[in-house]
């Protein structure tokens, strides 16, 4: 990967002159069935333009509770874009289209916010990896359809989703007006997402990328990893799902909740049990104060498992 960065062609991206990014852009999109894709530096900020297509300030994008655009992207929307959220509870961050229902208000009139989009993701990083089922997409979809409300898919990691299930990326993302899809992650890029949408809409979001300060220059160095991770990390993810599963069974959690390459350990006390393994060398990210998120990728082989087993299942069985 680091050598095709080294070989990479590059040209000024802000004017749309750097082939590498170009053919990255094109090349994501058309595998996930779009007119058009911008690369940018972040799954966050891929996110934050989708979102900022879809609604105006005031105005507001409902989502699950655990969904990374409410918890985990610091108040980006808030705070750039004047968009509210409001969410429905979800089990393991799963879709339920009755609970959608119940929450959305389009055109709520001059005394309350009106819903103008509904943000799924798929895989569901907190809900741990998990893949939202097809007849839910579809129904979600057509919820959004019937009210005139947009479609904005986190896709951070489609991929393991279309590795986990054999449905094409295309299929994945057709419901979807806006999707952002992350090549760092499982694909192993040091820096990238791209977000697809139609040609129209991925204009307005390279204006707003570049009012954000997220132009790029000479960023087909960047995009160059990109092409490398599709190019060889995609299938390979069935590995970080296989050894996600010996994980999540050798410290006795629901094979149930183990679908792609997140572990979700419960503990009485997360932060404690995280840094006593830090401090063998095993690397956890506590979610909460009881939650564990224990996530494989390639950079994780066998023995790192195994070592991580070793270190963890003590811990989780005397915390």
């Amino acid at each position: 990967m680091r050598a095709a960065m080294a070989e990479a062609v590059v040209g000024d991206d802000v004017y749309g002159e750097d082939p590498t990014v170009n053919a990255l852009e094109e090349r994501v999109a058309a595998l996930l069935g779009h007119e058009a894709g911008l690369f940018v530096p972040s799954g966050s900020l891929g996110n934050q333009l989708g979102l900022r297509l879809h609604a105006a300030p005031g105005q507001e994008i409902v989502c699950d509770q655990l969904a990374h655009i409410a918890r985990a992207e610091l108040g980006a929307a808030a705070a750039f874009s004047g968009i509210t959220f409001r969410t429905w509870p979800a089990e393991r961050g799963l879709l339920d289209v009755d609970a959608v229902a119940g929450l959305i208000a389009p055109d709520a009139g001059p005394y309350l916010v009106s819903t103008t989009a509904i943000a799924v993701e798929n895989t569901h990083n907190f809900g741990g990896g998990t893949v939202q089922p097809a007849a839910a997409v579809a129904a979600v979809a057509r919820l959004a359809r019937d009210h005139g409300l947009g479609l904005h898919l986190d896709g951070a990691r489609l991929w393991n989703a279309h590795v986990a299930t054999g449905t094409p990326l295309a299929e994945l993302a057709a419901p979807f007006d806006t999707v952002s899809v992350c090549l760092s992650k499982g694909l192993g890029a040091p820096v990238g997402s791209v977000l697809v949408a139609s040609a129209e809409r991925i204009a307005a979001a390279r204006v707003w990328r570049k009012r954000y300060g997220a132009g790029m220059r000479q960023a087909g160095i960047l995009a160059a990893a990109g092409h490398h991770a599709l190019d060889h990390h995609v299938e390979r993810l069935a590995d970080d799902h296989a050894r996600a599963a010996r994980l999540g069974a050798a410290l006795g959690v629901d094979a149930a909740t183990v679908e792609t390459n997140i572990v979700v350990l419960r503990v009485p006390d997360a932060a404690a049990v995280a840094q006593t393994a830090a401090a063998a060398g095993v690397l956890v990210s506590a979610l909460g104060p009881r939650l564990l998120r224990l996530v494989t990728h390639l950079d994780v082989d066998d023995a790192g498992v195994e070592r991580a087993v070793e270190v963890l299942a003590p811990l989780a069985a005397g915390s």
